[in-house]
């Protein structure tokens, strides 16, 4: 699994001109699965991303009860060793991928975290204002 972190001062997902999932000085999360992830890595993940402390005076969301957007990344397993076209053969399938997103932000709930969500195998807008910038890559 793997998750680029960014912080925002704001950021949404905007699908069919509708705004699903925004939050106001938190984190972005864009967050991919691979073949090998399980129900065990998703909650390790949630944990890395709540207690990640890249917020002001070196606090995290878990301290400072900053809001999460998450949104699933497949492209973040686009390999191009071997040229100009990315292979996707890293990325699980949708239908693996999907509930292992969905324990990710359930996890993080579970934590106490403020979540926002993209929507799954739909095409996203996605807008952020980044602070900082503050940009981390977590690979599980």
């Amino acid at each position: 699994m793997r998750a680029v972190v960014q912080t925002v001062g704001r950021a949404s997902v905007t699908v069919d001109d509708e705004v699903v999932g925004a939050v106001a000085d938190g984190l972005l999360v864009l967050l991919g699965v691979t073949h090998t992830d399980t129900p065990e890595t998703a909650r390790t993940m949630a944990r890395k991303i709540h207690e990640l402390r890249i917020l002001d005076d070196e606090r995290s969301a878990a301290d400072t009860g900053a809001p999460i957007l998450v949104v699933s990344q497949f492209t973040l397993y686009g390999d191009t060793r071997k040229g100009r076209r990315p292979s996707w053969l890293a990325a699980a399938p949708a239908e693996a991928a999907e509930p292992l997103v969905t324990a990710v932000v359930e996890a993080l709930r579970e934590r106490g975290a403020q979540v926002e969500t993209g929507r799954f195998r739909t095409h996203m807008l996605v807008e952020s204002v980044n602070v900082g910038p503050c940009t981390i890559l977590l690979d599980l």
